[in-house]
């Protein structure tokens, strides 16, 4: 406590000598802040930015011009190839019993379809074993098989928590539970995993796979990638979701009309965004701001990680307009394939030692819109003094909303900063207050830019500019001692990149 009670005070010090940087970072992201353009531009204009789609392309493209009209030198580093692919049409009808449009989408890189089916809606039912689900497979062929469970409320349980009877919302729970295990018995019987069984129906000449992966919120689900590679795989919304399953439960054999167009577009090179600024005294060593570029696309991918790309876009903007000459070289990371493995940020680590060897620190922010509220050591047993410092520099109507934690635990995954602390170099998470973030807009198709508050957004950049700008002129370089881990745990080990993604 002595010893960040002192570095508090010597950052005190240290930030008034440097307060005119500090102000005019604050001023200038607070009299001419471009986060609303910027946003409008990434989220509305060119929206979701899926590895391997032209919209991550053009998202690409449209970074380094970005980054060109500011005087920021910038490029694309390619490390790597994906499977290319392009999203296209989804419309779902019910034709029968009665006509309905239904809230869906094909999940990322399904199979496109070349027009419309219409079928019958069928759902997996329970089998002693994985003989009797192959007794019954040939039934699958020529309908729409859904393979989520059905859930037994749309409610949120605040919600539940807010209006319910404690014994109501006790025996939901209790129901919920007990339903869960017994389709997770269903799924297992078949001898097939969730990942593997749409292969199966597929084989058996489904015309297609329905899921429902719901996020525990209003009108909220999870869109992720499908396993099928000739018929598609679609995710309806839970309540036309549990609409058909209680039809078909009633045996009323609805019947529905999917629509889902998709292009494949063979191999495409995949890419990291790296912004530059050089440094005047130590051009070798480097302070790097970073955030995940890409998303997944049920939404617009406004909050992850949009915001995070905002973010570190915006910061680096001020920095260039007030302090154009930083000691040590600013670098920005804008990573590709976070979503699929950190697999961006882990090929720069792979590709860059000379960075990685002499990174003084890492500030990466991902987890939603809200303004950051933690900040730990990553295990770093020297973290606590240097931060603790810089922060101090920091008005005190952000500073003290952000909980600090020091020395901290070593992150082995989450986010890109994950990369960076596997070699043993100084990443730091920016973590954000959560806005509800993990059941309404993490992975959801809510995640769009009406979730984005940008008063948060403003305080981030303003954070973040000047953590870099501390970070860049402290004579002090991070140290990399490490805490004593507690067997079992262990530091967290690299991981290598995947350059191939969906290519197999």
């Amino acid at each position: 406590m002595l010893l960040l009670t002192a570095a508090c005070s010597g950052g005190s010090a240290f930030a008034q000598s440097q307060s005119p940087v500090v102000a005019g970072i604050v001023k200038e992201a607070t009299n001419n802040s471009q986060l609303e353009k910027l946003a409008h531009e990434l989220i509305d204009g060119i929206g979701p930015r899926l590895v391997g789609t032209p919209q991550f392309d053009q998202a690409g493209k449209w970074a380094l011009d970005k980054y060109k009209g500011w005087g920021i030198t910038a490029k694309q580093e390619k490390w790597g190839e994906w499977r290319g692919w392009q999203r296209g049409i989804s419309h779902i009808d019910m034709v029968s019993p009665r006509v309905r449009s239904l809230e869906g989408t094909q999940l990322a890189w399904s199979p496109g379809m070349k027009k419309p089916v219409t079928a019958e809606v069928i759902i997996l039912p329970e089998f002693a074993d994985s003989v009797a689900f192959a007794k019954w497979l040939p039934e699958v062929k020529g309908k729409f098989v859904m393979v989520s469970m059905n859930q037994p409320t749309g409610r949120p349980d605040d919600n539940w928590k807010e209006f319910a009877l404690t014994e109501s919302f006790n025996k939901m729970k209790d129901a919920r539970t007990a339903q869960t295990a017994a389709w997770r018995k269903r799924i297992s019987n078949t001898s097939f995993t969730a990942r593997t069984l749409p292969v199966a129906l597929e084989n058996a000449g489904a015309a297609g796979v329905i899921t429902n992966t719901w996020s525990a919120g209003f009108g909220v689900d999870k869109i992720f990638s499908a396993y099928t590679k000739k018929t598609p795989t679609v995710d309806i919304a839970l309540e036309d979701y549990g609409l058909l399953y209680r039809l078909a439960e009633g045996g009323e054999k609805p019947r529905i009309t999917i629509q889902a167009e998709s292009k494949e577009l063979g191999v495409v090179p995949t890419f990291n965004v790296v912004g530059e600024i050089k440094g005047s005294e130590k051009p070798n060593e480097y302070v790097m701001l970073s955030a995940h570029f890409d998303s997944w696309d049920g939404g617009s991918g406004a909050t992850d990680n949009g915001t995070g790309t905002l973010t570190m876009m915006e910061a680096m903007r001020i920095l260039k307009k007030v302090y154009p000459n930083p000691k040590r070289t600013i670098l920005v990371g804008h990573w590709a394939s976070e979503e699929q493995g950190l697999n961006g940020s882990r090929a720069f680590v792979e590709d860059h030692p000379e960075v990685v060897a002499n990174l003084q620190a890492l500030f990466n922010q991902d987890n939603g819109t809200g303004r950051v509220v933690n900040i730990a050591g990553q295990g770093f047993t020297g973290a606590g003094e240097l931060i603790t410092k810089w922060l101090a520099a920091v008005p005190d109507t952000i500073r003290h909303q952000i909980k600090t934690n020091f020395p901290g635990s070593p992150g082995g995954g989450g986010s890109d900063f994950a990369s960076f602390v596997a070699v043993g170099a100084p990443g730091f998470s920016l973590g954000s207050n959560s806005w509800s973030y993990g059941s309404y807009t993490w992975h959801t198709n809510r995640d769009t830019y009406d979730k984005i508050v940008f008063d948060d957004l403003r305080s981030n950049a303003i954070l973040t500019a000047i953590l870099v700008y501390m970070a860049c002129e402290d004579p002090a370089k991070m140290p990399r001692d490490k805490i004593t881990l507690t067997p079992p745990a262990k530091w967290p080990v690299q991981t290598k990149a995947n350059r191939h993604g969906g290519l197999d």
